[in-house]
């Protein structure tokens, strides 16, 4: 799969390691819909995501790493990550693999969904 989706993404996945939340967001529907993996739950609204991945980033750095694109039967895009977790001392947390789910809308993203 190479599609503007993928290719998006793997922008979207760059500029998250490397912490540029302005870009993130701008990819974002303004109504957006985001799981928060970290402390659990949902979080709505471009907003929320943004202080969310603020929250998270002061407490730890994740590193997150596309592998794989497809396309599921329902048109949204999964893309498998490899992610690697170290708290603010530098000490690996966390290092595995999961899939990310993406609705887009207009060429935002407006849903996000984490399968482990």
């Amino acid at each position: 799969m190479d599609s503007p989706a993928q290719a998006l993404l793997t922008n979207l996945y760059a500029a998250f390691n490397a912490r540029d939340i302005p870009t993130l967001l701008t990819a974002l529907k303004p109504d957006v819909s985001w799981p928060n993996g970290w402390e659990g739950g949902v979080v709505h609204g471009r907003e929320m995501v943004g202080a969310y991945w603020r929250r998270q980033w002061e407490q730890i750095e994740p590193t997150v790493t596309p592998t794989a694109f497809s396309t599921e039967a329902d048109g949204r895009i999964a893309v498998t990550v490899h992610q690697v977790v170290h708290d603010k001392a530098g000490a690996k947390i966390a290092n595995h693999t999961v899939t990310h789910v993406y609705r887009f809308d207009r060429g935002l993203v407006a849903e996000m969904e984490i399968r482990e």
